[in-house]
C-alpha cells in the first residue's frame, strides 16, 4: 500500500526534492576541495545526499505497518528523510529522535521540519552521533541509518541493546564501501536478525527477531 501524506507535508517534501537535484554540482564541489585529503563531511555542508521517494514512502509503510513509537534516524541532513519519519510516526503517536553532525544542516533541517507542520514529532540532536545518542535510553522500534558510513557499527552496537523485540533497521547506502564492517555484522548474525537487500542492494532491511 502506498503511504499517504497530507498537503504541507506533500508540499515541503516537492520543494526539496526538486531543490535536491541540483545535488551533483554540490557534490561535485565537495569532492573538488578533498582532492589534496580525505573527504569529510563538512565538504557536502551545502548537498542534501537525500533518500529517494521510493525509499521515503517504504519507510513510512514500514513505521506505520510494525505501528513504531520509537525513531531513531542517524543523518539529519537538511531533513528529507526525518520528514517522511515523522509524518509516519504522528499517526502512531511517537517521536522521532535525529542527529546532525553540522549544525548549519540541523538548523535548516528544523526549519523544513517546521514548515512541514511535524516539529512536535521530531528532536534534533546536533553534533556527533555517538555523543548525542551515547545517554539515549529510550527503546528504539525503529532505526534509520543514513550518515557518516564509517560510524554505521559502532552507532549500531552503542544502540543495539535498546532496540526492541520486532525492531526494524533500515541501513542505506550499503553499497558504499564504507558500511562493509556493518554489513559483516549483522549478516553474522542471522539468529538475532532477518536481513534482506532491497531497492537493488542500495539497502539492508533488518528485523529484530
Amino acid at each position: 500500500m502506498k503511504a499517504t501524506i497530507d498537503k504541507a507535508v506533500k508540499q515541503k517534501l516537492d520543494e526539496l526534492h526538486k531543490d535536491a537535484q541540483k545535488d551533483m554540482l554540490r557534490i561535485g564541489k565537495g569532492v573538488v576541495k578533498s582532492i589534496f585529503r580525505p573527504i569529510t563531511p563538512e565538504d557536502f555542508e551545502h548537498a542534501y545526499l537525500p533518500i529517494s521517494r521510493l525509499q521515503g514512502e517504504m519507510l513510512q509503510n514500514l513505521i506505520r505497518d510494525s505501528r513504531a513509537k520509537h525513531v531513531v534516524e542517524f543523518g539529519t541532513s537538511f531533513g528529507i528523510s526525518t520528514i517522511y519519519l515523522a509524518e509516519a510516526v504522528r499517526e502512531n503517536g511517537g517521536k522521532v529522535i535525529s542527529t546532525e553532525l553540522l549544525a548549519s544542516k540541523a538548523e535548516r533541517a528544523r526549519k523544513n521540519i517546521e514548515e512541514a507542520g511535524l516539529s512536535d514529532f521530531v528532536e534534533i540532536r546536533t553534533g556527533d552521533a555517538m555523543m548525542t545518542l551515547k545517554f539515549y535510553d529510550g527503546p528504539i522500534d525503529f532505526l534509520f541509518l543514513d550518515g557518516w558510513k564509517d560510524l554505521y557499527l559502532p552507532l549500531f552496537k552503542m544502540l543495539e541493546s535498546q532496540l526492541t523485540s520486532g525492531c526494524i533497521v533500515y541501513a542505506d547506502n550499503m553499497d558504499m564501501a564504507g558500511t562493509r564492517p556493518y554489513a559483516d555484522y549483522i549478516l553474522s548474525k542471522g539468529n538475532v536478525y532477518a536481513t534482506e537487500t532491497v531497492h537493488g542492494g542500495k539497502a539492508f532491511l533488518s528485523k529484530v527477531l
